[in-house]
């Protein structure tokens, strides 16, 4: 098999950002050969970070928040400039996505400190931002 046909069929299955396809690439050839294959499939519009963004952001919208977001495109490989405006657009439905996740895993605000705690740390780790938790956690209607 080819080193072109390897990369279409690996991106027949799912969109990927330019660091990750050249990483499961990398075991069958060397660098060099990757980057122009990278290259040649990106002025084919065969590979597209841009793409990628706009997958991941869609697939983590509603259960993930930005910060996630963006820890998750960072570990692909993302540059900061490619991932900014999707970024921006998770930070403003971070609120609404923090309620609809905290509403239906708790519905209600614990009664004490360590039953809050625990409603913090899971918002926390769905990768939404401190301030939003507060104001999901605390209630907060404003906005």
């Amino acid at each position: 098999m080819t080193l072109r046909l390897r990369a279409l069929n690996i991106l027949a299955r799912r969109e990927h950002s330019r660091a990750e396809l050249a990483r499961k690439l990398g075991a069958y050839a060397d660098a060099d050969e990757v980057d122009a294959l990278l290259d040649a499939l990106e002025r084919e519009n065969l590979l597209s970070n841009s793409r990628y963004v706009d997958m991941l952001a869609h697939a983590r919208s509603g259960k993930h928040g930005s910060l996630r977001l963006k820890a998750d495109l960072r570990e692909k490989g993302v540059l900061e400039s490619e991932m900014a405006e999707a970024l921006e657009s998770a930070r403003k439905h971070d609120l609404e996505a923090a309620r609809s996740v905290w509403l239906k895993k708790f519905g209600e605000v614990a009664g004490d400190a360590a039953g809050r705690a625990g409603q913090y740390r899971f918002l926390a780790s769905r990768g939404f931002p401190s301030e939003i938790i507060k104001r999901v956690i605390g209630g907060g209607e404003s906005d």
